[in-house]
């Protein structure tokens, strides 16, 4: 899905423009099928006005305090199969080329799960999607239905037919 994004800015004289206005295509991985990113936004810092024209996709994944993130996550249903011919290595390095950090935060053991150094601000706008939390603690979600991730360990499980398509804001915290 192609998601439009307009960034609005603050022109020489002052005013109010749009600063850009394009279309952000989805990032897959071969390892995944049906699993698909749109990094919208991303700043590492605090923001300063009037901001950027555009955002880097070379930053990590994962913000660091104060850093932010927002974007779209799709997950597909878990039946989605990863190719049986997976190259491991390349795999890796094609996710680390494209959404640099997030594998470093997956656990190896316990696929999917995995915790971060962010407050997540979750938003299920279509399909239904598990979050899992640890001991197999579980919560079914659907559309309307947000989560408030407070750097806890967790996954994301998808037993239903359809996507689950989720806005999500990664805000950088610190850990006590």
């Amino acid at each position: 899905m192609q998601i439009r994004r307009v960034v609005t800015g603050i022109s020489a004289d002052g005013k109010a423009e749009i600063a850009s206005d394009s279309y952000v295509q989805a990032i897959t991985v071969a390892a995944a099928p049906g699993l698909e990113f749109h990094r919208l936004w991303g700043v590492d810092g605090v923001p300063v006005l009037p901001g950027e024209r555009e955002t880097s996709a070379a930053l990590p994944y994962f913000p660091t305090a104060p850093g932010l993130r927002f974007g779209l996550f799709t997950i597909p249903p878990d039946r989605t199969l990863a190719p049986t011919e997976l190259d491991i290595d390349a795999a890796l390095s094609e996710m680390e080329a494209k959404l640099p950090g997030l594998a470093g935060h997956m656990e190896p053991d316990n696929p999917g799960m995995h915790t971060t150094d962010t407050v997540d601000y979750e938003f299920v706008v279509s399909g239904r999607v598990i979050l899992e939390l640890d001991d197999g603690v579980t919560v079914e979600l659907g559309p309307g239905d947000t989560v408030i991730q407070n750097g806890t360990r967790h996954a994301w499980r998808n037993p239903f037919d359809a996507p689950c398509q989720m806005v999500v804001a990664l805000i950088g915290a610190t850990r006590a």
